[in-house]
C-alpha cells in the first residue's frame, strides 16, 4: 500500500494508519462493563499489525429508560498497517464509531482494493447466513410453541369434560 503525504518518502511509522475508535459495550451487572472493556483492547493489543497508542475507558451509566443494564464505551487510538486491517478489524470487533486520523491521503493498488471489498463481501454473506439460519430456527421454536399451547387448550377441554 502506497500512503501518500506532504513527503513523498516516508518512514515505516508514518506509513501505518492511524485511527481513532470508539468502542462499545452494554450488560449487566454494571462492575462488568469496564473488565470486559479491558478484554477486548487487550485483544486488539494482540492483533498482528495493530500498536494500540492510547486508550481512555470511561465509567458505566445506566441505558436510558431502562433498569439495570448500563452502558459503557471506550476511546482507542491505534496505528495498523493496513486498509485490509481496518476492515477485519471494523467486523471483529464492531467499533461504534471510527475516524482515520492519519494519513491524510491513502493510496492503495486495485489488488489491496479488492482484497478489501472481497473480505467485506465475504463477512456480510457470513453474517446474512446466521441471521438467515436464526430466523428459521425462530420460525421453527414459534411453530412448536403454538404446538405446545393448542395441545395444552386440548388438555384442559378434556380436563374440563371430565370434571
Amino acid at each position: 500500500m502506497l500512503l501518500k503525504g506532504e513527503n513523498t518518502r516516508m518512514s515505516l511509522d508514518e506509513q501505518k494508519i492511524e485511527i481513532t475508535m470508539v468502542l462499545e459495550v452494554l450488560g449487566t451487572p454494571k462492575d462488568k462493563l469496564v473488565p470486559a472493556l479491558e478484554e477486548i483492547i487487550t485483544s486488539l493489543e494482540k492483533e498482528k499489525g495493530v500498536k494500540v497508542i492510547e486508550k481512555n475507558i470511561n465509567e458505566p451509566t445506566e441505558l436510558k429508560d431502562t433498569k439495570d443494564i448500563y452502558t459503557n464505551f471506550a476511546e482507542v487510538v491505534v496505528k495498523i498497517d493496513s486498509i485490509l486491517l481496518l476492515f477485519a478489524i471494523i467486523f471483529k470487533y464492531m467499533p461504534a464509531h471510527l475516524e482515520i486520523s492519519s494519513p491524510e491521503k491513502i493510496i492503495f493498488t486495485k489488488n489491496e482494493f479488492n482484497e478489501s471489498v472481497n473480505e467485506l463481501i465475504r463477512r456480510l454473506h457470513a453474517y446474512d447466513e446466521v441471521a438467515r439460519i436464526l430466523q428459521i430456527e425462530k420460525a421453527k421454536m414459534n411453530k412448536k410453541i403454538k404446538e405446545l399451547e393448542e395441545g395444552k387448550k386440548e388438555e384442559e377441554k378434556i380436563e374440563d369434560k371430565k370434571n
